[in-house]
């Protein structure tokens, strides 16, 4: 009869690779990826504009509304309508999401104004 010799108990694998090959991942991931730096609201800061002037810009912004100073109106027909109320398009427009409006139509309002020639837009709360 033979006889084997004590078998050592098996090693547990040592997770320390594993970790750090994650974390190695992670860094590369964080440092090659971009986060949507193209698509960046310009907004002016608090309290760095020139005084206001003219009537009441407001233009409230809800998931299927749309109101200057509380009439309704159109996508379409805002640039006519504001062009009304203002005397150049460096005047101001606040802009107001409401109702839960989702920011993706605030943003697109908001470029369809600069593409009109409006470029002092102010976002509110």
């Amino acid at each position: 009869m033979m006889l084997f010799a004590d078998t050592r108990p098996r090693r547990k694998p040592s997770l320390t690779p594993l970790i750090d090959v994650v974390f190695l991942l992670l860094v590369f991931f964080m440092l090659a990826s971009r986060f949507g730096m193209e698509n960046v609201v310009p907004l002016p800061l608090a309290g760095g504009g020139s005084d206001y002037s003219g009537p009441p810009r407001l233009v409230d912004i809800g998931p299927d509304s749309l109101r200057i100073n509380g009439i309704d109106t159109t996508p379409e027909a805002l640039p006519q309508d504001l062009a009304e109320l203002t005397e150049t398009p460096a005047d101001t427009i606040v802009l107001r999401g409401r109702d839960g409006a989702d920011l993706q139509r605030v943003i697109g309002i908001a470029d369809g104004l600069r593409a009109a020639g409006f470029t002092a837009l102010v976002l509110v709360e």
